[in-house]
């Protein structure tokens, strides 16, 4: 099968941390979101073990718990960025990252869909069964960027965040979610506003790869 590789890198290169562009006043539709979810669960996972669980909240009160657990950690974060933009010489007031930050933070309860990727079990309980934390996280993360992914390509934004967690026992508690159970993330998902997304500032590859030792990055060599 051959790919479309202008599509599927536009895809690739264009799903955006979005925040500013989410549309807080169109619902999602549950089947668009089930799509999205059936797309996650084709991720690789070690030894085949499919791990992960999904609670999307979609219900007023319960995002509202989500959303006052995630200003809680907001403010002392957002603190230390703001102090860090201003040893740097910039002003945080005109930092567009910290802006569609605060903005996100303010109107969370307000976004649609409130999708928390979950994992079965804890971190620390890799190594019973003789494998890494490495292995365990790397055994859900890909469900949840597959997650975003889909969602870019049916014209929902998302962001990944995980400022929640913290309180991640009171949101629990709130979603019926066990202590056994190991919350990844907060991903709001709505329809976005605009057209499309431009690529974002990054370093070139060859600036960030090594070729068979650290900094090693002359390609020839």
């Amino acid at each position: 099968m051959h790919f479309d590789l202008a599509q599927t890198d536009h895809l690739l290169s264009t799903t955006r941390a979005v925040r500013k562009r989410l549309d807080l006043t169109r619902a999602v539709p549950r089947e668009l979101i089930l799509d999205c979810v059936r797309i996650s669960t084709q991720s690789p996972a070690g030894g085949n073990y499919q791990k992960w669980r999904w609670v999307i909240v979609d219900d007023p009160d319960r995002k509202l718990v989500i959303a006052e657990a995630y200003r809680r950690s907001y403010a002392p974060y957002i603190a230390k960025q703001q102090e860090a933009v201003a040893r740097a010489g910039n002003t945080a007031e005109s930092n567009p990252i910290i802006d569609s930050s605060t903005h996100l933070a303010e109107v969370l309860e307000q976004v649609p869909v409130l999708a928390i990727p979950c994992a079965l079990g804890q971190p620390a309980d890799a190594g019973e069964t003789g494998g890494s934390q490495q292995g365990w996280w790397g055994s859900i993360v890909p469900a949840v960027w597959s997650y975003c992914l889909a969602a870019r390509s049916r014209g929902l934004g998302t962001a990944w965040t995980t400022l929640h967690l913290p309180y991640e026992n009171e949101v629990g508690d709130a979603l019926g979610i066990p202590d056994t159970v190991t919350q990844i993330a907060c991903i709001p998902t709505a329809f976005y506003t605009g057209d499309d997304f431009k690529l974002a500032r990054r370093k070139p590859a060859e600036d960030v790869t090594y070729w068979n030792s650290w900094k090693q990055t002359d390609i020839d060599s």
